[in-house]
């Protein structure tokens, strides 16, 4: 049985939440996966704390928590590829992601070996 494009993003999704509240303690408020050619793209709304915009009022701030909220995603990188491997079978050739403190939204990219697309 084939399995559609949307499965795939809803379980991605599903996955990533998860993730975050295992690994990072908490989820965020909203995700959307979108797999476009070789590439999976996650949308992740309300990530941060209120605490942490408060921090992010200042320059500062704002740089300090996007160097620690990004070492932090990547120290659990090894998941996060497995996460994508388990759901499509296609292993990650390399992974991108970024955070805008401005507002509370991070976009991972995973780029794969295949174009997955092409396959559903």
């Amino acid at each position: 049985m084939k399995v559609s494009k949307g499965s795939y993003e809803a379980e991605i999704s599903k996955a990533i939440t998860q993730w975050e509240k295992d690994f990072l303690g908490r989820g965020s408020v909203s995700v959307k996966t979108d797999i476009l050619r070789d590439m999976i793209i996650v949308h992740l709304k309300g990530i941060l704390t209120p605490a942490e915009y408060t921090v992010c009022e200042t320059k500062e701030g704002l740089f300090t928590l996007k160097k620690t909220r990004s070492e932090l995603v990547e120290s659990g990188i090894e998941d996060l590829k497995e996460i994508i491997l388990t759901i499509t079978g296609e292993k990650v050739k390399s992974f991108h992601t970024d955070i805008s403190p401005r507002t509370g939204e991070r976009v991972m990219v995973f780029k794969l070996f295949n174009d997955l697309n092409k396959n559903l």
